[in-house]
């Protein structure tokens, strides 16, 4: 049985789907664009600041889901400018602990919605 997760502290979707699945012990979460849920606005202020807001709404849809980074397994990232992986990088690892962060890859795109540089989904578990 599937668990629908959904926050206010997270962009809406903007399409058929939820912010994020929990399915058994299992959380899948949606791609996440740089939206800021309070003003519904791309943050557009630098790639750095989008990264940063990316994960902001990773982090309150994991929350919602009573988790935190430290559950996250896997990540995925898809990039407009294979240029912004530095500071996509730089601001994403903030947000772990190096030794137990999750598997991840890094894709550049051709294009990604609502025209943003960057997009990251996660599928994260509940430890027993």
């Amino acid at each position: 049985m599937k668990k629908i997760i959904k926050t206010p502290n997270a962009p809406l979707p903007i399409g058929p789907y939820n912010q994020a699945v929990l399915s058994r012990n299992t959380l899948y979460i949606s791609g996440q664009l740089p939206m800021n849920p309070k003003t519904g606005k791309l943050v557009a202020t630098g790639i750095k600041d989008a990264t940063r807001q990316v994960m902001k709404n990773i982090e309150a849809i994991l929350t919602e889901a009573d988790l935190s980074f430290n559950n996250v397994v896997k990540a995925s990232i898809f990039i407009a400018d294979m240029n912004d992986f530095g500071d996509i990088n730089t601001v994403y690892g903030e947000f772990f602990n190096e030794a137990t962060a999750p598997a991840r890859e890094t894709v550049q795109v051709a294009k990604l919605p609502l025209g943003v540089a960057v997009e990251i989904s996660m599928i994260a578990v509940i430890e027993k």
